[in-house]
């Protein structure tokens, strides 16, 4: 069992998924995902040809490193037909391009904001069934929207009297105002989409 690391930011893909992001990142027990070649992460997951050649064979951590970037091994992920079930693929290109011209630091140090406000939202407002809500919006919306979605949502509680240990309709309030921001900007927060 390897319990280091390959890599400096396991939460952020090769690929460009922002793993950090992720529901299976902050799954509990022995199925939690480490990250992408995060601790323990070649026992738990298939060989993956995009970590083959960005880590083991270029020494990278992530595709917007290389000078081949983009290649082919993006070619089904990008454009105009491109296409997946797993909604956060859609950040990819963006984020491996802004890693390309700003440099990894500059996007690890806005993913980490956004692990904050996921894990605020995970601690205070998650009923058991928001956790990949809650990843998905951290993912997609900007920094601004969650922050605000947020504060409206405490102020709303606050105004209903909602209990503190009342998970339920808090999760509830702050869903209400995630998916209002998301809808003012077209952004669909389902976790898969059908192929």
């Amino acid at each position: 069992m390897n319990n280091k690391s390959v890599k400096k930011y396991p939460t952020i893909g090769c690929c460009g998924i922002d793993c950090g992001l992720c529901p299976r990142y902050y799954t509990k027990g022995s199925s939690r995902c480490p990250g992408c070649c995060g601790p323990d992460f070649f026992n738990k997951h298939p060989t993956c040809g995009i970590i083959t050649c960005c880590v083991k064979k270029k020494n990278l951590e992530v595709c917007g490193q290389c000078d081949d970037f983009p290649c082919e091994k993006f070619e089904p992920w990008f454009g105009n037909e491109a296409y997946d079930s797993f909604v956060t693929h859609i950040k990819c290109e963006s984020n491996l391009n802004f890693i390309k011209e700003h440099g990894i630091e500059k996007i690890i140090e806005q993913q980490s904001k956004r692990i904050q406000l996921l894990e605020e939202m995970l601690n205070y407002f998650d009923d058991g069934r928001s956790k990949s809500f809650y990843c998905i919006a951290s993912a997609l919306l900007s920094i601004k929207d969650l922050r605000e979605s947020i504060k409206s949502a405490e102020k709303k509680i606050e105004i209903l009297g909602i209990k503190k240990d009342d998970i339920k309709n808090k999760a509830k309030t702050l869903r209400e105002f995630i998916q209002e921001a998301a809808d003012k900007v077209n952004i669909d927060l389902k976790l898969r989409r059908p192929i």
